[in-house]
């Protein structure tokens, strides 16, 4: 199969333009079902990063007191351009990323276009509320915070991209994004679409770099928000550096989520959520539930099913639509993985299923099933952020919520039963901050979505997420005579 060229125009997008600058450290893009070097950009200088900051100030006040009914016209337009565009784009997200064409096409681009078809919808309803003090009253007015920072990860960059940028447009902001060095490209396609779809000059503009470049993002007077999705370590060295400077942020971070699959819960519906949960973007996913609470009574039936149903995981191109499972985005990522699988290994547990590198060019691991675990070993305590599933089981209620419970990460949880009443209960004592009853990883732009304790601040999509890109300003107004004590 022919692969396309996946060479962007230039490093960066600043401005409502394409910007080079050879000077900044080559940032090699690397094909992961291949190993290969597909393209390569250049890290931000220190006068590219000044360049998108002044640009993005520059233009947000006017962008700010434009009607959010136009504001929201563009969101849309972009949405409609890019579902227009969605098989070049898919096709670019997975030399990106090394997910399966057959994911990136429903999963990618189109959720991109989600996000900002709704905040699009949601732009001119950004409302404020009054309060009544006799014969005093006030009212309130969500302000835009002006220049706000996003820093993506490298598992989602175009679905991040607008999910970071589609409320922060809305509301009336102005973004410098910086994706993950892993997978720099897809992002200066989503700021190259929202510039033809009339976004004016400036207001998103696409930086590339490592960690320096969005320590200098962070660390500048000029920018009032950092939206980060990255791991517990990253979203630690951020925060601390946004706090210095008393900016707000939104951090969604990394997780070690729980999926219980209780005794009357329809198997084959169980397996197919742990699938989804463990396997999808070949575990990249830092919702995904790896940890998964099988109930005793039926966990020889769902295993003898999950193993089943692996061999119908099919490893091949990326590109071919017929694969659905596709390589590590990283030789990093594989390698910690792999150690992981030896670590496992020491501790006693039992490979299930998969448990080894695939042999062929490229960062492949097979879908991998541990059992015979227990709560404190390290493939049930730590983030492995690969397709390792971890099977353990309990015999009641209260127990599979205590070691759900267990964890310092609060990200996502799942499970699966036939008794809703029962689903209700335990879902309101899981703490994680969100959960799915009988499905998994469904992440509609409508439905707010982020984590608490280790694994998150703040929340992503829905209005809520509007709430986070502004704030609040109070005007008391006295309709009376002004009394003083003198």
């Amino acid at each position: 199969m022919t692969r396309p060229d996946a060479r962007p125009e230039a490093s960066h997008f600043i401005d409502g333009e394409y910007v080079e600058d050879g000077t900044g450290a080559p940032i090699p893009v690397i094909y992961p079902a291949t190993g290969e070097t597909i393209a390569t950009v250049h890290a931000a200088t220190p006068d590219v990063i000044e360049r998108a900051l002044a640009s993005a100030a520059r233009a947000q006040g006017a962008w700010a007191a434009t009607d959010p009914t136009e504001r929201g016209r563009v969101l849309r337009r972009a949405a409609d351009m890019i579902r227009a565009r969605n098989r070049e784009l898919s096709v670019l997200e997975t030399m990106d990323t090394g997910k399966p064409l057959q994911e990136t096409l429903v999963a990618d681009a189109t959720s991109g276009a989600d996000a900002l078809e709704y905040f699009g919808g949601l732009a001119a309803d950004l409302t404020g509320t009054t309060m009544q003090f006799g014969g005093d009253w006030a009212y309130t007015i969500r302000r835009p915070l002006g220049v706000c920072v996003g820093i993506g990860a490298w598992n989602y960059p175009t679905q991040i991209a607008c999910w970071k940028g589609a409320p922060a447009l809305a509301t009336g902001n102005a973004m410098v994004f910086k994706p993950s060095e892993t997978t720099p490209l897809c992002a200066l396609k989503v700021a190259e679409i929202l510039h033809e779809a009339g976004l004016p000059a400036g207001l998103f503009n696409v930086v590339q770099g490592a960690g320096e470049v969005g320590a200098a993002l962070t660390g500048d007077a000029r920018v009032a928000k950092v939206s980060l999705t990255g791991s517990v370590p990253t979203g630690r060295r951020v925060y601390a550096a946004a706090a210095a400077r008393m900016k707000q942020v939104t951090m969604e971070l990394g997780g070690k989520s729980p999926l219980i699959v209780f005794a009357d819960a329809d198997l084959d519906d169980a397996v197919s959520g742990a699938i989804n949960a463990n396997f999808y973007s070949s575990g990249q996913v830092c919702s995904n539930g790896t940890r998964v609470f099988v109930h005793a009574d039926v966990e020889a039936g769902f295993l003898a099913r999950l193993t089943e149903r692996l061999k119908d995981a099919r490893i091949g191109d990326p590109l071919d639509e017929a694969t659905n499972f596709g390589p590590m985005t990283t030789e990093a990522q594989m390698e910690i993985v792999l150690r992981h699988l030896d670590t496992a290994r020491s501790e006693g547990a039992r490979v299930a299923a998969g448990g080894h590198r695939i042999d062929r060019e490229g960062f492949w691991i097979a879908p991998t099933v541990l059992t015979d675990l227990t709560d404190a070993m390290t493939c049930v305590r730590e983030e492995i952020f690969g397709p390792v599933m971890s099977v353990l089981t309990f015999t009641d209620e209260e127990e599979a919520i205590a070691r759900a419970n267990a964890t310092e990460f609060g990200l996502s949880a799942g499970l699966f039963t036939r008794d809703l009443a029962r689903a209700h209960r335990v879902v309101a004592q899981l703490r994680a901050g969100t959960c799915w009853i009988n499905q998994y990883n469904l992440t509609p732009p409508g439905m707010p979505f982020g984590g608490s304790r280790q694994s998150g601040i703040g929340r992503e999509n829905a209005r809520v997420a509007m709430d986070h890109f502004t704030e609040v300003q109070t005007v008391y107004v006295g309709m009376g005579p002004v009394e003083a004590a003198f």
